[in-house]
């Protein structure tokens, strides 16, 4: 997988380069201005990733997109959250928000090889991305989960569970008839598992199904606070990022 980094700052840029490089991902190539990239782009094969900041030194990055094509997929990395409707015009695979999270990171990456066909000697088609973001691939989900209560086997069918969170290191799922139980998978593995049309995770710790969702309440920094049938707890929250997919989920 060839990967490149794009970011005007340049430590910056060596501490992205480190956290992917504890990934095992091996960003080979630096780039810092709009001017350097276009150069760059045209004399050299177009990576199959790009880590892409928006403010460069000499512009915004969206004019190398003016000047060149490319056919990449892309992980916006950026302070401002204002470019990421122009960003996802560009069939991103994420926008993260600086200071870059390690585990934000980590997933983006994930999403990245998880949802995309991998291709030998040849670059990812932005159409063929838009098609896999909008119309995920058609695979058979679980229906119900099997969950060890003491000596015995619970199943809970998806329908009757009102979301999945992360706490303590812990993954757990919450019942309509308002009931916790412990899950031996992550919330990462849950995204190859369960229905991205009932089930959609709205931060890092919280997974909610849109059948459970009471209310929705607009909140502090272009956040959304969600509110369930049975679950009480007040941390339900959708993160600033994700607002956007989170509104067209809804629809």
């Amino acid at each position: 997988m060839k990967v490149i980094i794009i970011e005007d700052e340049k430590p910056s840029a060596r501490r992205l380069q480190r956290m992917l490089t504890n990934l095992n991902v091996e960003a080979t190539t630096l780039l810092h201005s709009v001017e350097e990239s276009i150069n760059w782009f045209n004399n050299n094969t177009h990576p199959d990733l790009i880590f892409l900041d928006i403010q460069l030194s000499d512009g915004l990055s969206f004019e190398i997109f003016e000047t060149i094509e490319i056919n990449s997929a892309i992980i916006f990395t950026t302070a401002y959250d204002e470019y990421a409707l122009q960003a996802f015009k560009l069939n991103s695979i994420d926008y993260l928000l600086k200071p870059i999270d390690a585990e934000d990171l980590e997933q983006a990456v994930q999403k990245y090889k998880s949802r995309l066909p991998q291709k030998t000697n040849m670059s990812l088609d932005f159409e063929d991305i838009k098609k896999l973001l909008v119309n995920p691939i058609d695979r058979v989900y679980k229906k119900r989960f099997s969950i060890k209560v003491g000596q015995h086997i619970k199943l809970v069918n998806t329908d009757e569970i009102e979301c999945f969170y992360s706490e303590n290191k812990g993954t757990y799922l919450h019942t309509t008839d308002n009931r916790n139980y412990l899950l031996e998978n992550t919330l990462e593995a849950l995204e190859e598992e369960i229905d991205p049309t009932q089930f959609f995770r709205v931060n890092r710790k919280f997974y909610v199904n849109i059948e459970a969702i009471k209310d929705i309440i607009s909140y502090t920094n272009s956040r959304l606070q969600i509110k369930l049938n049975s679950y009480n707890e007040n941390d339900v929250i959708v993160a600033r990022e994700r607002v956007k997919d989170f509104k067209e989920w809804l629809d």
